[in-house]
């Protein structure tokens, strides 16, 4: 029996009456880059919701590496190994570079100091403190964001902002990267930039990726295999260039 980094079984959620997913069935094969397609409204990011513990799924369940994480924190659900990013950038605009980067090292149970050892400035705070620097700089510097440091976030252009948000998400060493509309409004040297930095993570980091993304061009090129969503439910799944041509899936896009 094969086994699945990400296995979700008959998956959904409503909000009252609404079915915003329903029977989502994944299974996602480690160091997979994995694609999440469906035209707007489809319930893309609201599987990514559920995966990370923002919404708690009112049907079925899911599986990271063989443990059940429903009904876990967000944060719980994020030290399990699963790391996200949001297709509108959240960075900490006001705060440096490596220490967006940082931020996301709080979050990892090797950086960890006691709440005396920080509020007193004690030894082991300063050491925490080095090492998560150090940590932060490694990652920035695989990105090339590293002599951007102490830059502030606000001052990256566009398609450095998003690699940020990526290495601060990778901060947390998660085991799934989910990444959200990851393309979106980046131009074509941008985008090419970005699909060598996805392979480049996955190989580097031995990652499992799943990603949202409506650039098709996009999805092709990176993804192994893809499911396609349509309101709320499962259109298709497979390949990714037999799904793309299947006739349901064109007409969902397009109409008709």
């Amino acid at each position: 029996m094969e086994k699945y980094i990400l296995e979700t079984k008959d998956m959904g959620i409503s909000f009252g009456g609404l079915k915003a997913a329903q029977n989502v069935n994944l299974r996602i094969k480690k160091n997979q880059i994995y694609g999440l397609i469906g035209p707007n409204g489809a319930g893309k990011t609201t599987v990514f919701n559920l995966l990370t513990g923002v919404y708690k799924p009112t049907t079925g369940t899911f599986y990271l590496d063989g443990e059940e994480l429903k009904g876990l924190s967000q944060e719980k659900i994020n030290q399990k190994g699963i790391a996200r990013t949001f297709q509108n950038i959240r960075l900490f605009n006001n705060m440096t570079v490596v220490r967006n980067v940082m931020v996301g090292l709080h979050n990892n149970p090797k950086f960890k100091c006691t709440v005396l050892e920080s509020f007193f400035r004690l030894p082991g705070h300063f050491r925490c403190e080095k090492e998560m620097r150090a940590k932060a700089k490694e990652l920035l510097r695989i990105f090339g964001l590293e002599d951007e440091r102490n830059n502030l976030a606000c001052n990256l252009p566009y398609g450095k902002q998003r690699k940020l948000e990526i290495a601060r998400a990778l901060a947390t060493e998660p085991k799934l990267l989910l990444l959200d509309e990851p393309a979106a409004g980046m131009n074509p040297h941008e985008t090419e930039d970005l699909i060598q930095t996805i392979k480049l993570i996955r190989d580097r980091f031995d990652m499992t990726i799943l990603l949202i993304e409506h650039d098709m061009k996009f999805v092709s090129g990176l993804c192994d295999e893809i499911t396609v969503l349509n309101f709320g439910t499962v259109l298709t799944e497979g390949k990714t260039k037999d799904a793309l041509s299947n006739r349901e899936v064109i007409r969902a896009y397009i109409g008709g």
